[in-house]
């Protein structure tokens, strides 16, 4: 199994090295447009020919039942739901401590001004039905959600060809509370959740994974007035292993990542050339096993293998290149970790796979790919929050700070500013 391999590639060659592999999808721009446009236009009766169209399915309504949602505790394994639950408290726990007090800062004596975090009041979350059904993040999103006290949550996921949802999916969401939820998918769901349809609540803000299609509906939807969480696109993980490591790990490390999909990226980045050929041989032995290996053999014949003989090279490619998953593998991983400033989650150690991280360690698994790393952090408590700013002078505070504004405001020729502040005072 072979990635492609580069020993000591010059900064010069390093954007290219940088790009993710894209599938050519020219069309892709045009297709979902159309879609949007069918759903603003049409509503429900665009969503249920869409999903006769891409799931194969006719369904006579969209919405999920209560008893659907009842029935599918009862037919998930307990071993299951007590593993989600115990993922669900660990998340959270992490997310609840995020919470901000407001801190109320007096710039000069009777100037006062602070923050104050507001629930973001309708949210969608997008939650990917497709080769595997991501039940962890519906607990990833609905429950900042609802620690943030957003006030409507709506949940959309494709439907299998019997018409049916998975059954941890609305397990998951019931955990948190979610319980709007709409069989539709693709990027006729996010037109939905957008434009609103007759029964479709239109929401203010889009959050979740899903593939090309999807990711591209939240871009456009994103210029038209509703807010996303952020630009993702296919996953991927770069792991930093040194010449002690375990090769076993890292191969694992890397298939986890490789059989997400075809596009995921996977890259491997060492100072020794030991370590890189035993990971090499340890892809071959895993692969062999995998249900999806299929899908791990395309992800892994884009993907890297580099050989930095200088350390800090190591490192500058790292935070150039900006993972969405970074694995630390490394005796050194405290003091590498200091050096990184572009990542969206990062894991240290030999104990720590990526994988700890998706599901259960409390941390959230909705991170910036494609290098966005470089300008947004992944979904957090105050995704679901904006921040309102709040001031208040006393007579004596606009003593202080009016000749101040007055004289400003005449700079910038803007009269009337001067006088809301020269009445108060004459």
């Amino acid at each position: 199994m072979s990635m492609k391999k580069f020993v000591n590639p010059p900064t010069s060659e390093w954007p290219e090295l940088c790009m993710r592999p894209q599938l050519e999808l020219g069309f892709l721009e045009g297709n979902v447009n159309n879609i949007l446009e069918r759903v603003r236009k049409s509503g429900d009766t665009a969503l249920l020919e869409f999903t006769r169209q891409f799931d194969g399915v006719v369904l006579d309504k969209l919405a999920v039942t209560p008893e659907e949602i009842s029935e599918a505790s009862l037919k998930l394994p307990t071993n299951l739901k007590t593993a989600i639950m115990a993922a669900a408290k660990n998340i959270e726990v992490f997310h609840a401590a995020q919470a901000r007090t407001i801190e109320k800062i007096e710039t000069m004596p009777g100037v006062t001004c602070w923050r104050k975090a507001t629930p973001i009041q309708k949210v969608g979350i997008y939650i990917p039905g497709g080769t595997a059904p991501l039940f962890s993040t519906v607990l990833m999103l609905g429950i900042p959600a609802r620690l943030a006290g957003c006030k409507e949550v709506i949940l959309c996921t494709p439907p299998d060809k019997a018409g049916v949802i998975n059954p941890a999916i609305l397990f998951a969401a019931q955990l948190t509370g979610i319980t709007k939820i709409f069989k539709a998918g693709g990027a006729q769901a996010i037109a939905a959740m957008a434009y609103g349809t007759e029964t479709i609540p239109q929401v203010s803000k889009i959050f979740g994974p899903g593939n090309q299609y999807v990711t591209k509906a939240k871009q456009i939807v994103s210029q038209q007035g509703v807010a996303i969480d952020m630009p993702a696109g296919p996953s991927e993980v770069l792991v930093i292993a040194d010449e002690n490591v375990n090769a076993k790990y890292v191969a694992a490390d890397l298939l986890s990542q490789a059989e997400h999909g075809a596009d995921s990226q996977v890259v491997l980045v060492s100072t020794s050339e030991k370590t890189l050929t035993a990971v090499e041989q340890e892809l071959e032995n895993q692969l062999i096993d995998l249900p999806r290996k299929d899908i791990a053999h395309k992800a892994l014949s884009s993907s890297l293998s580099i050989r930095f003989d200088n350390e800090n090279l190591l490192i500058d490619f790292v935070n150039d290149y900006a993972p969405e998953h970074l694995i630390i593998n490394t005796q050194n991983n405290k003091e590498l970790e200091q050096q990184i400033i572009n990542a969206g989650s990062i894991f240290l150690g030999a104990y720590t796979p990526e994988a700890a991280g998706d599901y259960a360690s409390g941390t959230n698994h909705t991170l910036p790919t494609n290098g966005y790393a470089r300008a947004f952090g992944g979904v957090a408590l105050e995704s679901f929050t904006k921040y309102i700013t709040v001031q208040e002078i006393t007579k004596a505070g606009l003593q202080i700070i009016g000749p101040v504004v007055e004289t400003m405001a005449e700079a910038e020729q803007l009269k009337a500013h001067g006088m809301a502040v020269s009445v108060r005072l004459s």
